[in-house]
């Protein structure tokens, strides 16, 4: 029992905020790397830059990102290259069974 100026350390909604964070793939580190470069089904990488070799998810953000950051050059979506395309070409001995990576993305909107 705490007193009256004396606040609780950890409420139970930043003890399951903190549970939720550790438990759940964000996308990081080994797992986070197959899924940002398309190795696995499913992932959110799926068109290069042809520049700046940066990823985007799909044709729209690529020409976002084109027209801001290469203003001087046209685009091109044929120039674009296609992750997945590449990779599945290589990697067809890969079981079609393997689960989708989870991530989650940002809560903020």
């Amino acid at each position: 029992m705490t007193g009256k100026a004396k606040p609780k350390k950890h409420t139970a909604k930043e003890i399951a905020a903190k549970l939720d964070l550790a438990t759940t793939n964000r996308g990081g580190g080994k797992a986070g790397m197959a899924d940002r470069t398309g190795i696995e089904k499913g992932g959110h990488a799926k068109f290069e830059c042809p520049h700046c070799k940066i990823t985007a998810p799909d044709v729209k953000s690529m020409q976002i990102h084109h027209d801001s950051k290469h203003p001087k050059i046209p685009f091109d979506d044929t120039k674009i290259s296609n992750l997945h395309a590449t990779v599945a070409a290589v990697d067809t001995t890969t079981s079609t069974s393997k689960p989708k990576p989870g991530v989650r993305g940002s809560l903020k909107k």
